[in-house]
């Protein structure tokens, strides 16, 4: 080989530039996996869009599904999975739980072979949602960004059965909110969350959830340009559901429209748009979820922050997991420490680091009660009717280690069952003609007691102390 070539192909190696390639092999399906349906691989080098063609997998001679990426220099990482055309039907585990991106390194000519043990549908694609949510459009247009998107609604559990006019919250990532099949990585659970919280007397409010559009997402979800990742129509986002969706809601829908009773929510990206869009229009949101926010985005957010000021009395709940990695711990705090410094009380922000939590839906989820009824929590902790008319009072109260029944209660066969103020179940104990119970056990706060017997549901509060 003559010197100069040679010389060449060795610095094309050490300055990373040498290509290879990478053909992953499926070997395995689950038994019902749908024969008629098409294998895609989705990742962070095509934007994860779930069902893109250009990304396909086909059958090779053993009938076997297979795809080759294009070449890239070697050392470069992706991260991916795969899917049968939406998130909805994306691989699951062994045992059908959440697994994590995969993730591959390019070498040189090299084959990879794959196993799938689950798909998050199933195989059936069968929906989450509870009966009260909807999808109010699969296609409403946005004539900010010339795009359509599907929306959808969550209705409280007594919509129907009154007239009354409910607060509402926008929500991005629509796909994540209510329905494991459209879910990236599983849902946050809002429908279940707020249906329980209703059922235990909380009154809960309409939600609106926006799916992301996918390629999209980084773009309408950043306000600012980053030069890696590019981005920048976040403005004309928020334009859309100030402008066209929130004056659509409010004409269709009972809603209370002033900014009192409006909020927006989202996580990561989401996280970030939602700090923008509370910001920026104080006058229309009230209230801002702020979960694992992608300050690191763009250093523009500080210098929008300080020109935005504090205007108006806000709520602002900013939530992220002490695992997240990079700087998203310290730029929580620091954003808490700016919007302090702007004015913003101790009354109007709760900055909350969650331990060994992660960037992923189960942080969200886990968290949402919590977020929800210190947003909204003069609306909240108004007793919805349906449950007020049933209130029991219980005596002596608060109490040490032992509960006492209401006379009207005692010698009823039935249930009891206990929970905390996040809805979460802590006790559950047949009534069996039983004139108290022993709650020990039980931490020192306040409880929600529902008692179930014949004669009807009731419902009462206790203070253990």
């Amino acid at each position: 080989m003559k010197p100069h070539l040679l010389l060449l192909i060795t610095l094309l190696s050490i300055t990373g530039f040498l290509s290879a390639q990478v053909m992953f092999v499926v070997d395995s399906l689950p038994d019902y996996t749908p024969p008629d349906d098409i294998l895609y691989i989705a990742g962070d080098f095509q934007g994860w869009d779930p069902g893109d063609p250009a990304y396909a997998l086909q059958k090779n001679a053993e009938d076997k599904w297979f795809i080759q990426l294009d070449s890239m220099a070697s050392g470069t990482t992706l991260q991916f999975k795969f899917t049968r055309g939406d998130w909805g039907r994306v691989e699951k585990g062994e045992f059908g739980e959440e697994i994590p991106n995969r993730e591959f390194t390019y070498g040189n000519g090299e084959t990879v072979h794959v196993i799938i043990y689950n798909w998050a549908d199933g195989g059936g694609g069968n929906s989450t949602a509870a009966e009260n949510v909807i999808v109010m459009d699969e296609e409403f247009f946005m004539p900010q960004l010339e795009r359509n998107r599907r929306i959808w609604l969550y209705l409280p559990p007594d919509y129907n059965a009154n007239e009354d006019n409910y607060p509402v919250i926008y929500m991005h990532d629509g796909q994540n909110l209510f329905d494991t099949y459209t879910a990236f990585a599983g849902e946050w659970e809002v429908d279940e969350t707020l249906n329980d919280l209703f059922d235990l007397g909380y009154k809960v409010p309409i939600v609106v959830g926006i799916d992301n559009g996918g390629t999209e997402r980084i773009n309408e979800y950043t306000p600012w340009v980053n030069p890696g990742y590019g981005g920048g129509q976040g403005a004309l986002y928020i334009d859309f559901i100030v402008e066209t969706l929130k004056p659509y809601i409010d004409e269709n829908y009972r809603t209370a429209p002033g900014r009192e009773s409006t909020a927006i929510w989202g996580s990561s990206l989401g996280g970030l748009i939602s700090h923008y869009g509370a910001m920026k229009f104080q006058n229309v949101f009230s209230k801002a979820g702020i979960y694992s926010p992608s300050y690191w985005f763009s250093d523009s957010v500080w210098t929008f922050t300080n020109d935005m000021g504090h205007q108006q009395a806000m709520r602002l709940y900013q939530m992220t997991g002490s695992l997240e990695g990079g700087s998203m711990v310290a730029n929580t705090w620091a954003m808490q420490d700016t919007l302090a410094e702007l004015g913003f009380g101790s009354e109007e922000i709760t900055t909350k680091i969650v331990e060994g939590g992660q960037h992923n839906e189960q942080l969200w989820r886990e968290d949402f009660a919590e977020a929800y009824l210190w947003l909204f929590q003069s609306y909240a902790d108004d007793i919805h009717e349906n449950i007020a008319l049933d209130n029991i009072i219980f005596s002596p109260n608060p109490i040490q280690n032992t509960l006492v029944l209401p006379a009207g209660i005692v010698n009823q066969s039935g249930k009891i069952k206990i929970y905390d103020m996040l809805g979460n179940l802590v006790m559950s104990k047949d009534l069996v003609h039983a004139q108290s119970f022993d709650v020990s056990a039980l931490e020192t706060g306040m409880y929600i007691i529902k008692i179930q017997t014949k004669a009807g549901l009731f419902r009462g509060k206790i203070q253990k102390d």
